[in-house]
């Protein structure tokens, strides 16, 4: 190995001022910028001091600047609380842009040893620190194979995983975490444009429940009328219309549940590699939707069916 650098990563609140957020905060050593190519714009980076004393230093990632110093570009020198703990800002990193997985400029930078000790303070039943992750460089491009190959057996050997057990960590090289991030990029257009066209759907789903109730009140007038004659109030005739747009919306709902489930099955048929599962969070979501969108477009319906006259309503042909 060319070089090891372990990191520790969470949220936690970040407070200047008046001015706050919930930030990623990710504990490093100094390999870090080596490793993984990315060097401070202002101040400087933690150094092997600040690791050994667990110095409470922080370098900040650009969003993080925007974000906590509107009116300071350059905020050296000053003090922000990270989790009630005070640090002291001695670096600002460079844009590096964000990831279907991560943004790398919302990252506040700090030491190992204190995010250990201080900010997410965690130990494994053997008494030593929790790490969330470890980059590692192999000492030539060919070698890669082979480091990765090292790493997992030594990983094994520490966390006594027996032969023929399964891994409780994962191996990922750099060629296939640019394809996890290009995949991550590619879901999260496609999760945005299906969510749009979902949202068009709903919308117009609604307004073809909405004329539906509308036929539906105008057709039944009469029967509107003869219902408040005997006695119906307002609010009786309101909570059935309610009702008739809510139920229809949920039967739609359930159609489309069940046509969702069917096409999850089609897909596993299709393609083996792609687990496909329709999970009931999904369809308690999807029916407590179809259930808002009925009572959104039946209100009108069902209010002007409630605000009918008896006298006009029986007169109805």
């Amino acid at each position: 190995m060319a070089g090891v650098s372990p990191e520790l990563t969470g949220s936690a609140t970040v407070v200047y001022g008046r001015e706050n957020g919930l930030f990623s905060v990710s504990g490093v050593r100094p390999e870090y910028t080596v490793l993984r190519s990315a060097q401070p714009v202002a101040g400087r980076f933690i150094d092997e001091n600040d690791q050994a004393a667990a110095s409470r230093v922080a370098v900040l990632g650009p969003d993080v600047v925007a974000d906590l110093f509107p009116e300071n570009a350059l905020p050296l020198g000053e003090t922000i609380r990270i989790n009630d703990v005070a640090f002291k800002v001695v670096g600002m990193m460079e844009a590096r842009g964000g990831s279907g997985f991560a943004n790398e400029d919302n990252v506040v930078f700090i030491t190992l040893s204190t995010a250990q000790t201080r900010i997410f303070p965690s130990r494994g039943s053997r008494g030593d620190f929790h790490v969330s992750l470890i980059y590692a460089q192999a000492v030539a491009e060919d070698r890669a194979g082979a480091a990765a190959k090292q790493m997992r057996e030594v990983l094994r050997l520490r966390h006594n995983i027996q032969p023929g057990d399964d891994d409780d960590f994962t191996v990922i090289s750099a060629e296939r975490a640019a394809i996890l991030s290009s995949a991550g990029d590619v879901l999260g257009a496609l999760t945005v444009f299906l969510g749009a066209i979902a949202a068009i759907s709903l919308l117009v789903g609604g307004i073809g429940i909405m004329n539906i109730m509308l036929v539906s009140v105008t057709e039944r007038t009469r029967e509107i009328g003869l219902r408040k004659a005997v006695g119906a109030r307002r609010r009786d005739i309101l909570a059935q219309f309610l009702v008739e747009s809510v139920v229809l919306a949920v039967i739609g709902g359930g159609i489309g549940i069940t046509l969702g489930g069917l096409g999850a099955q089609v897909v596993g048929l299709l393609a083996p590699d792609i687990h496909a599962v329709l999970s009931l969070n999904a369809v308690l979501l999807a029916t407590g939707f179809s259930a808002a969108v009925g009572l959104f477009f039946g209100i009108y319906p069902a209010t002007r069916a409630a605000r009918l006259n008896p006298i006009d309503a029986l007169r109805y042909e």
